[in-house]
Parts: structure tokens; sequence; C-alpha cells
């Protein structure tokens, strides 16, 4: 009776998390949309001169692909899971695909505290804020991109096994 259960249990689990990744994909992209607008020297600003007037703004945006890329291989990762291919070919390219985002995220992020440091210190401009968060996503990149390695790792040893065993059978 136990094994009639576990597979509901996994699949909600799944589903869940599934949800929690769309929700963090809806929360980032509304507010990549909505904080450019909260900003001082934007108060009087057109749409035109926030979004097209700032290449800040564009190169964060573009930063952002790797974000969203990664979060859409989070869940087709989940989606391997729940259909018990987690030892496949398609899952160890996807953590690799996460990895290779959250370093291009960690690119990104440097250049953009090199302008931070370099551009930006000699005006009145606080930038003590922009800086500290940028360390933050530099951080948690890093985190996820050593997970996904150590992930990816281990899961190809285990498709190498998988595959020598079904080539000796």
């Amino acid at each position: 009776m136990s094994n009639l259960r576990t597979p509901s249990i996994k699949r909600s689990s799944i589903i869940f998390l599934q949800t929690v990744i769309v929700l963090v994909g809806i929360g980032a992209l509304v507010l990549m949309l909505w904080e450019p607008h909260l900003e001082g020297r934007n108060a009087n600003a057109t749409l035109f001169q926030i979004y097209f007037n700032d290449p800040l703004l564009a190169y964060m945006y573009t930063a952002s692909i790797a974000f969203f890329v990664a979060l859409y291989q989070a869940f087709k990762l989940l989606g391997l899971i729940g259909r018990n291919e987690v030892f496949s070919t398609r899952a160890v390219k996807c953590l690799r695909t996460i990895k290779y985002c959250a370093l291009t995220l960690i690119v990104f992020i440097l250049g953009a505290q090199a302008y931070f440091n370099i551009v930006q210190r000699g005006r009145e401009d606080d930038i003590a804020g922009g800086v500290m968060l940028g360390f933050l996503i530099i951080f948690v990149s890093a985190v996820v991109a050593a997970v996904a390695a150590v992930f990816e790792r281990t899961l190809q040893s285990a498709v190498d096994i998988k595959s020598e065993n079904e080539l000796t059978v």
C-alpha cells in the first residue's frame, strides 16, 4: 500500500516545486519591469526614456536571459524527475545548462560591478547598495553553479554506469 502512495506524493512535490519556479520567474519579471519606475531619476521620465536611455538597464535585462534559461532548465529537470528519467543524458544536459547560466550571470554581474566602481564612483550617487546586491547575486550564482556541477558530475557517472550495465546485459 505504501508503494501506491509514493508516486502521488512525489508527483505533488514536483508540481509544487515547478509552481514555485514559475512563481519565482513571474516575480522576477514583475520586479524587473516595475523597479525602474521607482528610481528617483525616472520620476518624470517617459517609458521610452526609462527603458531605452539607460544602458545599464538594457545590460541587466540582457543578463536576465541567463536567469530565465536556468529557471526553464530547472523546470524541465523536475519534469524529467517526475517521469523517472533522472538518470538520462537530458538530465545531465539540464544541469550543465544551469551551471553555465549561473556562470554567465556571474560574469554579467561582475561587469556591472566594474561599471559601478569605475564610472559611478566619482558621482554623488551612493553605490553601496547596488554593489552589495551584486555581491549577493554573485554568491548565490556561485553556489548554484557549484551545486549544479557536483550533481552534473555525479549524474553523468550514474548515466555512464547505467549505459555500461545495459551493454553487458
